[in-house]
Formats: structure tokens, sequence, C-alpha cells
């Protein structure tokens, strides 16, 4: 049920660097064909590095670990791709369905597959009134369970980031900042917290990784990264749209697995487009780190 590439089997197999990239982001966040060349560009950059891309997807009933162009193509046109979480995956397996592959769903596979690194926007976390609707995301199940560092620019803004945060810490999964004091709010720079661990070097990140492979430790890290100062958006115009959609959210009744993916259309309605253009910036900085710590790893952590 595990299908991979050539390159991803060559690369595993001769220790070079690899980095595992979701196929959700191709599938549902965004429109064709932007997503398809953004897919593209984001496994070129990887390649520029010297670092294999293993973009991850559901095809056909099986488990893809580096996706032909093709295979994207397909994905990024097709209008109708399911998301596959966690609870998807067996489903989608018997009955031979197409997935994009959630956070959560990518990091699992990626462990299957022995990738150690994996990049994303923003990991999903606890959403706001949970307290209410325990709407959590299978995310924060996924890093407490899949040895995978996760790159990211923090978590959702969308999100209760309090709760998000004290849940990581209830399950033991570290959260670093890298060369940040501060957990970043995807499209914010700050979000008003702080981080577990501030680290600056890319070799301590991957040295206390792999300390936590040699002692046995289940679980991923999330290593963020705040979007860079020239793209991050304005922090209070930013909360009035998410304030206005929000309330629309309560009012039509969208729930579960529906509520993210209203909400990012939606703020790029309102935005005119420029959490679109944030959300690349902050995706290809993330990149550059992901390569960066596969790099390191390969190499030992020197």
């Amino acid at each position: 049920m595990l299908d991979l590439s050539n390159e991803v089997r060559k690369a595993l197999a001769t220790n070079q660097p690899l980095v595992a990239l979701e196929s959700t982001l191709i599938a549902h966040g965004f429109p064709y064909p932007e997503n398809y060349n953004l897919a593209l560009e984001l496994e070129s950059l990887l390649r520029e590095q010297g670092v294999v891309p293993a973009t991850i997807g559901v095809l056909g009933g099986r488990l893809k670990v580096g996706l032909t162009t093709e295979e994207i193509h397909y994905i990024a046109q097709a209008g109708n791709i399911r998301k596959a979480s966690l609870r998807d995956l067996p489903l989608m397996v018997a009955l031979g369905l197409d997935g994009g592959t959630t956070v959560a769903t990518t990091m699992q596979v990626a462990h299957w597959a022995g990738i150690k690194v994996f990049v994303t926007g923003g990991i999903g976390g606890v959403h706001r009134h949970a307290e209410d609707t325990f709407d959590i995301s299978a995310d924060l199940q996924a890093l407490a369970n899949y040895n995978v560092l996760v790159v990211c620019a923090g978590a959702k803004s969308v999100l209760d980031l309090p709760k998000t945060l004290e849940v990581l810490e209830s399950q033991g999964t570290p959260v670093l900042g890298y060369q940040t004091d501060n957990f970043p709010a995807f499209y914010v720079r700050d979000s008003g917290l702080k981080v577990d661990y501030r680290i600056d070097e890319i070799s301590q990140i991957i040295n206390a990784f792999k300390i936590k492979e040699q002692l046995g430790i289940t679980g991923g890290m999330v290593v963020s990264t705040p979007i860079p100062v020239e793209d991050e958006l304005d922090g209070d115009r930013f909360n009035a749209w998410l304030d206005t959609i929000l309330t629309e959210v309560e009012e039509k009744g969208v729930h579960g697995k529906d509520v993210t993916p209203y909400i990012l259309g939606r703020l790029h309605e309102i935005s005119c487009g420029e959490t679109v253009q944030a959300n690349r910036a902050l995706i290809k900085n993330n990149l550059n780190l992901g390569a960066q710590l596969a790099k390191a790893y390969s190499a030992g952590g020197n």
C-alpha cells in the first residue's frame, strides 16, 4: 500500500536529504493552476538545494510517496479530491479512493516511509470554542505519535493558540522557535505566546531530535519560524477580517473539517488575495529551513 517513487527510494537507500510535502495544499489550498505551479515550484526549490522532495498523496487507494508531475497535476485540477486525515486512510485504501493528505496524514506516511523532515505552512490545533464543539485537529494527535520534524510558521491564525500550545505541552511535543522566542501565528510573526525553546543553530535542533530517537521517545517536534517581516500581514486588520468571518461561520453553521477551508477561502476574498501571497511567502521560508534540517540530519547533525 506504500508506493515510493524511484527518486525517494534511492534517496532513502543512499542517505540523501529528503523533505516530505503535503498534498492538501495542492487539492484545497490554492485555486488551479496556482496550486499546480506552486507545488512544482516548491519541489524545484528543494532540488536546487540538493534535497529530494517527497510530495505525499493517496491515489487509487495507494499511499504515494513522491508524486510524479502528472499525479500532482491530477490532484491540482480534479476539484473533488477528498481530504485524507488519520481516520480516512483505511477507508480510502479499501475503497481505492483518491485523497490529499493533511498535515496529520503526511506525518503518518512520512514516518512509515522513514522521512524525518516535513514542511507545511502551519499546523492545525484546537479550534476556538473547542470546549463546546470538541473540534481539535488530528495534527496534534499525529505530533504525539509520529517521529517527524514538522517545520511550520506556527499554527494557523484562526485557532485558539493558547489551548493549542497547552495540548502540545500535555502530550509531550516540544515546540521550538528557530531564531525566535515567540510562537508565530501563520500570517503574523508573533502570537504573543512563547515557544518552549529558542534554538539558533540547525545542528542543535538535529542533535536534540536524534537524542529523542536514541531515547525511544515517540512523537514529533514542532520547529516554528515566523513569516518574513516584509510579508507579514497587519495584525489589527487581520483580526478584523477574522472576526467578521468567524461570525459568518457561526451564523451559517459551518462546522468540523469544513471550518478551516471556509475561513481560508473567505480570508482570500476579503483580503483581495493578500493572505494567499502571505501564505506563499511563508511556505517558501519554511521550505528553506526544512531543506537545511534535512541536509543536517543526513550529515549526522553537523
